[in-house]
C-alpha cells in the first residue's frame, strides 16, 4: 500500500514539475535555515559541556550588595598585601567537606592581564597566550593528557604545562618537552612539567600554556574580584549548603568589610556562557536569550514552509478535486486518500530534504565565516540523522495534514457535476495561515533592523576619544623601568609614524578593574561605597586621548607637584562624590594624596552594556606594567609600526614584539552582536521569500478559482489596472492585518532585548513602517506578477464552458 502510495506521488511530481518545483523550494529553504540553526545552538550549547564528568562542576560567582546597589560576576576576591597576593578561597576545600576539587583561574602575568606572554627556548621565540590556576585545575577540568599527571603538573610552583601545538613549536614534541627549561618574560625560568591536548574549540577558556599562579610576582588586585573560582562537589552535595558555607568561609577569611555585603553562588560550568549577563547580583541571561530566539526562529520558519505547501495544495484543489471524485466512485476509500496525499507530502518533505542538505553543505563555510564558528555536518553521529527523519516526517505530516483531510472530505457527486464551493471558514483559515506567516516575517525584519542598527551605533558611536590612529603595547621587558620608559618614548617621538607616545596602567577600551575602599575625599559620607575606576597615566594621556577638560586644567610638568598630589576625576565621580566645586578638593587614592586640578567630560571606558563608572586619574611615570598608548599619523600606520619594533628590539631584545589597535579590540567586545545581526539579516530574508512562495500559492488559488469573473469583467470592459488592482487589494489587505499585530509584537520584543545596553538607540517609528513598507513591496511584486499574468488572459477561453 505505502508502496502505491509513494508510487503515485512521484507520478504528480514528474507530471506537474512546476507546482513540484515551488514545493520543494520552500520546503527546502526551509530546512536549511533549521538546520543552520539546530548547528548553531548546538555548537553553543556545547561550549564547556563536560557531559555527566561535569556535573558536578561549577564555577563561583560573587553577589555583592554595596551603597544600594547590587551587582554580580563570574569572579571571587583576592587580596594584595606587601607583593604577596592571597585568594580568600584557596584552602576552602580543607574547610567545607562536600567540596572535593577548587582551583583558581586568571590569565595573564601582571596589570593589564590578558595579553600575550613570552616563551623563549633557545633562539625559538614565541607570544602566546597563557594562563594561571591551581593545582587542581587538571583534576576539575579532563583536558585530555599527553604527558604528565593531572594530580601533580601544577603542584610545582615553577611548573608550566604546554599545549601540544607549542610544545612541538618549542620542542618538535610533546614527549622530547617534558622536564625542559623555558625561558618566561626574560625573567623566570620555568620546567615543562605536562603537555596537554589543544583544547578544544567549544571551551571558553584558552590558553597555550598555564602554570600555578603562585608563581606570579604581581597579581591581580588589592581586595579585587579578579579571579574565576572553580570548585567540584561531592556526588549528590547540596549546592545551596555548599553555597552558604562558601560564603561565610569568605567573611571569616576577609573580615570585616564596611558597607558592603558579598555572598557566593555556583553556577554549572556548561551553563556560564550561555547566562554571562546578571540581574540582581545573580547570572540570569545572556546568550541563552539568543538560543531560545534562534530555536523558535527555525521552528516558526519551518512552520512557514509548512504553510507554503497548504496554500500551493489548496491551489491546485480544483484539479485535484475530479481526481479525488474519480477514486471515490471507484472504490477509494478516505482513508486511503488520506495515505496518498500524505505520501506525496512525505516525498516532497524527503526532496526538500535532500535538497536542504546540499545547501546547507554549499552554505557552510560562508556561514562559518560570519558565525566564527567551526560547525561541521556530524553524519558520523546517528542522533543527527534521527533528528533529520524527525523533520523529514514531521514536516511531511504537517505540510500535508490540511490538504490530506480536506480534499479527501469532497464528495464525489457535487465533484463531478463541477460543483467545487469552498466555505467561508476555510477561506478564512487559509488566509489567517498566510497572514500568519507574514507576522513572523514583519517581525523578524524589525528585529533585523533593530540589532543591525544598535550594533552599528555600538560599534561607530563617540566614546569620547578618538580610537582611530591608536593602539597600544604592553609595559614588560626592560620597558617596566622608567628611565628606559623614558628612551623608548624620547627616540620613537621623532620616528616616522609616529604622533605620541604615553602611558597608562590600563587598556583605554577595558577599564574594568573597579575598587571602592581604596579611594577617600573630602566630605565622603561615613556610609558611602562608591566603586572608582582608577588608572595611572602620562602627562601626554589626555592630549593623546583627545579627551575634554570641561573644569580645571590637565595634568602638566610646569608644575612640580602633579606627579605627587595632583588628580583628574570624570563628571561622574564628581557626581558620586556630591563635590558642587571640585577644584582644589583633595582626595586620596591608594597611598597617595592631592587635590583635584581637573574635571573631564564623560568617555567611556566600558562596553556600552554598561554605564559609565567615576574614574580617577594621577600621573605615575614610573610604573612597572601597564600598556604604552602610540598615537599613529594618518595613513603612516606601516611606518609607525617599524619605528615602534625597531626601538622595541633595541630594548627588548628577547621579547617578540606585539601590539593591538584599540579600534579593533573594541570592536571584539561586539562580536555577539555582529554575528547576531548577521544572522538575523539571513533569517528574516529567508523568512519573507519563504512568505512570498506562500502568497504566490494564495494567488495562484484565487486565480483559479476567479477565471470566470475576471472573464466576465473583461467582456464588460475592466481595464487590465482594475483587474490588479482588484487581485492586489485583497492580499494586500493581509499584509496590513498582519502588519498592525506584528508592530507591537516587534516593539516588545525589541524594547526587552535593548534594554541589557545602557547606552541604545530608540525604537523610531520609521523602523516599523521601513519593515512594514518592505514585506508589503515584496508581497506586491509577487501578487502581481499572477495579477497580471491572469489578466491577460484570453476571456473567451475563460468563458466557453459557460
Amino acid at each position: 500500500m505505502f508502496k502505491n502510495y509513494f508510487i503515485l506521488a512521484w507520478r504528480n511530481v514528474v507530471r506537474h514539475r512546476l507546482y513540484a518545483t515551488i514545493n520543494v523550494l520552500g520546503l527546502a529553504l526551509g530546512m536549511t535555515c533549521c538546520l543552520l540553526i539546530f548547528l548553531w545552538v548546538e555548537d553553543e550549547k556545547s561550549v564547556d559541556n563536560f557531559g555527566s564528568a561535569g556535573k558536578d562542576l561549577y564555577t563561583v560567582y560573587e553577589t555583592v550588595s554595596a551603597d544600594g546597589k547590587i551587582d554580580g560576576s563570574y569572579s571571587t576576591p583576592s587580596r594584595y598585601d606587601s607583593g604577596q597576593t592571597t585568594w580568600y578561597l584557596e584552602t576552602v576545600k580543607s574547610a567545607i567537606p562536600e567540596i572535593q576539587y577548587a582551583a583558581c583561574y586568571t590569565t595573564g602575568y601582571e596589570l593589564p592581564w590578558g595579553f600575550p606572554e613570552t616563551l623563549q627556548v633557545g633562539d625559538k621565540t614565541l607570544k602566546l597566550d597563557g594562563a594561571r590556576a591551581g593545582e587542581d585545575f587538571f583534576q576539575l577540568f579532563h583536558f585530555p593528557l599527553l604527558e604528565g599527571n593531572a594530580a601533580t603538573i601544577l603542584k610545582d610552583m615553577y611548573g608550566i604545562a604546554l599545549s601540544r601545538t607549542t610544545a612541538v613549536a618549542l620542542f618538535g614534541s610533546p614527549r622530547a618537552a617534558m622536564g625542559k627549561p623555558i625561558h618566561f618574560q626574560n625573567r623566570v625560568n620555568f620546567t615543562v612539567s605536562g603537555v596537554f591536548e589543544d583544547l578544544p574549540a567549544n571551551s571558553s577558556i584558552h590558553f597555550d600554556f598555564l602554570n600555578n599562579w603562585q608563581a606570579q610576582k604581581r597579581l591581580l588586585a588589592w581586595s579585587g574580584n579578579d579571579m574565576k573560582a572553580y570548585v567540584q562537589l561531592e556526588p549528590g552535595a547540596d549546592r545551596e549548603k555548599v553555597e552558604a558555607l562558601m560564603t561565610q568561609f569568605l567573611h571569616t577569611a576577609m573580615g570585616p568589610t564596611k558597607g558592603v555585603n558579598i555572598q557566593l553562588g555556583l553556577q554549572r560550568v556548561s551553563d556560564q556562557y550561555l547566562y554571562n549577563v546578571f540581574s540582581n547580583g545573580r547570572p540570569a541571561t545572556g546568550r541563552i536569550e539568543y538560543v531560545r530566539i534562534f530555536s523558535g526562529v527555525a521552528i516558526f520558519i519551518l512552520l512557514i514552509a509548512c504553510i507554503n505547501f497548504m496554500n500551493l495544495a489548496t491551489a491546485r484543489s480544483v484539479k485535484r478535486a475530479k481526481e479525488v471524485g474519480l477514486r471515490k466512485v471507484v472504490g477509494s476509500s478516505r482513508g486511503q486518500l488520506i495515505g496518498q496525499f500524505f505520501g506525496e507530502s512525505l516525498l516532497f518533505a524527503f526532496l526538500a530534504m535532500v535538497l536542504s542538505l546540499a545547501l546547507v553543505f554549499v552554505l557552510l563555510p560562508a556561514f562559518n565565516h560570519f558565525t566564527g564558528k567551526s560547525i561541521v555536518l556530524p553524519f558520523e553521529r546517528p542522533g543527527f540523522w534521527l533528528i533529520l527523519s524527525g523533520i523529514v516526517w514531521v514536516t511531511g505530516i504537517v505540510a500535508g495534514s490540511y490538504p490530506a483531510l480536506y480534499l479527501s472530505s469532497l464528495q464525489p457527486v457535487r465533484i463531478l457535476k463541477g460543483v467545487l464551493k469552498f466555505t467561508r471558514g476555510s477561506i478564512i483559515f487559509r488566509k489567517g495561515l498566510t497572514t500568519f506567516q507574514f507576522v513572523l516575517s514583519i517581525v523578524l525584519l524589525i528585529a533585523t533592523i533593530v540589532i543591525t542598527r544598535q550594533t552599528d551605533y555600538v560599534q561607530h558611536t563617540n566614546l569620547g576619544y578618538n580610537r582611530e590612529n591608536l593602539l597600544y603595547i604592553r609595559v614588560e621587558g626592560a620597558l617596566s623601568s622608567m628611565p628606559n620608559y623614558l628612551l623608548f618614548k624620547q627616540r620613537v617621538s621623532g620616528m616616522p609614524g609616529v604622533a605620541m607616545v604615553d602611558r597608562s596602567s590600563e587598556t583605554p577600551h577595558s577599564m574594568t578593574f573597579d575598587i571602592a575602599d581604596a579611594i577617600n575625599w573630602e566630605g565622603k559620607p561615613k556610609d558611602a561605597n562608591v566603586g572608582f575606576e582608577p588608572a595611572s597615566v602620562g602627562f601626554d594621556f589626555v592630549r593623546l586621548m583627545n579627551l575634554s577638560i570641561v573644569k580645571g586644567r590637565d595634568f602638566s610638568r610646569q608644575n612640580a607637584t602633579d606627579s605627587t598630589d595632583a588628580f583628574i576625576v570624570n563628571e561622574e565621580a564628581v557626581k558620586e562624590m556630591g563635590m558642587k566645586d571640585p577644584i582644589g578638593k583633595w582626595i586620596s587614592a591608594w597611598d597617595k594624596k592631592g587635590h583635584i586640578v581637573g574635571v573631564l567630560k564623560d568617555y567611556h571606558t566600558r562596553s556600552l552594556r554598561q554605564t559609565i563608572r567615576p574614574l580617577v586619574l594621577d600621573v605615575k611615570e614610573g610604573l612597572d606594567f601597564g600598556v604604552l598608548m602610540v598615537k599613529t599619523r594618518p595613513g603612516q600606520t606601516k611606518q609607525a609600526l617599524a619605528s615602534l619594533a625597531t626601538v622595541y628590539k633595541q630594548l627588548n631584545p628577547n621579547l617578540a614584539f606585539a601590539y593591538q589597535f584599540v579600534d579593533e579590540e573594541y570592536q571584539k567586545m561586539y562580536n555577539s552582536e555582529l554575528t547576531i545581526s548577521k544572522l538575523s539579516v539571513l533569517f528574516a530574508t529567508l523568512a519573507i521569500l519563504i512568505s512570498c512562495l506562500g502568497l504566490l500559492g494564495l494567488v495562484l488559488f484565487a486565480a483559479e478559482q476567479r477565471t470566470r469573473e475576471i472573464g466576465i469583467r473583461k467582456v464588460l470592459g475592466a481595464s487590465l489596472s482594475q483587474i490588479i488592482t482588484l487581485f492586489s487589494l485583497d492580499f494586500l489587505k493581509l499584509v496590513l492585518v498582519a502588519f498592525l499585530i506584528a508592530g507591537p509584537l516587534g516593539w516588545y520584543f525589541m524594547n526587552s532585548w535593548l534594554h541589557d545596553f545602557a547606552y541604545r538607540i530608540s525604537l523610531s517609528w520609521w523602523i516599523f513602517v521601513v519593515a512594514g513598507a518592505g514585506v508589503t513591496a515584496m508581497a506586491l511584486l509577487t501578487v502581481s506578477y499572477q495579477a497580471i499574468k491572469a489578466a491577460l488572459g484570453n476571456p473567451v477561453t475563460a468563458l466557453r464552458s459557460e
